[in-house]
């Protein structure tokens, strides 16, 4: 494999600069941002260079969960972060973290000691990557399709009420809502999917190809990885929206929007 030295990262970053600098003349507003993303992702990635390098010299349980928590908190927050409007309190970072935790950490468990097998299963060289992968797919999944529900409530308020009026349940007044938030948040996954290996190639492959492992089996691995996020993600977002859809409305299947907040 041929290493990358400073300089190479170096170039790469001048084009994030350049483009960056191009958001200034047209105005919109994102170049602080991109900079703030691009340093935040240099630094978290050196970061976990080095907690990688310590779990993969000392394989244990423990030190494993204790990386995936952290993983997944760091979901739930981001979670919240990107909604418009979230629910007030704990309950929206909750509702995220738990979803992904349900779907990612099963999937993720069955993977490992059913499917690929390694020995520990809990081996932070296939148990860190494959939920990492797993946590992050799932956590945009998610995260859209709550946002197009709040949203969309929001925005329908007195069509929802309109429908509850007419002795509608809180599941069938929102019914066609959930099912517009199920196609948002499963449409990254399943256009990655449909165009995986004509218009794009996907990383995990790509990466393994550019290691020195055989085509074939790089493209094993990533069908394998392809059809885990579909899953962990479908699920993740069908459970977040059954709650978060249970949080809209009290008891008394009576809306409650004031429940949200704008961020």
């Amino acid at each position: 494999m041929i290493s990358l030295t400073p300089m190479d990262l170096s170039l790469a970053a001048v084009l994030v600069l350049a483009m960056a600098g191009l958001t200034i003349p047209i105005k919109v507003g994102l170049g602080k941002q991109i900079l703030i993303a691009a340093c935040r992702a240099a630094v978290q990635l050196m970061i976990l260079g080095l907690v990688l390098r310590f779990l993969f010299t000392n394989i244990h349980p423990l030190l494993v969960l204790g990386m995936a928590l952290v993983m997944l908190l760091a979901g739930g927050r981001e979670i919240v972060a990107r909604q418009q409007r979230r629910l007030k309190g704990l309950w929206g970072f909750g509702i995220g973290g738990f979803s992904m935790f349900i779907s990612s950490f099963l999937v993720a468990f069955l993977a490992l000691t059913v499917i690929v097998g390694p020995h520990p299963w809990y081996h932070p060289q296939y148990a860190i990557p494959l939920l990492g992968m797993l946590l992050g797919n799932t956590m945009n999944g998610i995260s859209l399709a709550i946002d197009r529900l709040t949203q969309t409530a929001w925005q329908q308020k007195n069509v929802i009420e309109q429908r509850l009026m007419l002795g509608q349940s809180a599941g069938q007044a929102i019914s066609d809502i959930r099912r517009q938030s199920i196609r948002s948040g499963l449409t990254p996954i399943l256009n990655s999917m449909a165009t995986a290996g004509i218009v794009s190639l996907p990383g995990m492959m790509t990466g393994q190809i550019l290691a020195g492992s055989p085509p074939m089996e790089a493209i094993k691995y990533q069908i394998l990885i392809m059809f885990l996020i579909a899953a962990g993600t479908g699920f993740g977002i069908i459970f977040s929206l059954w709650l978060t859809g249970r949080r809209l409305f009290d008891d008394r299947h009576r809306l409650k929007l004031e429940r949200l907040v704008s961020t």
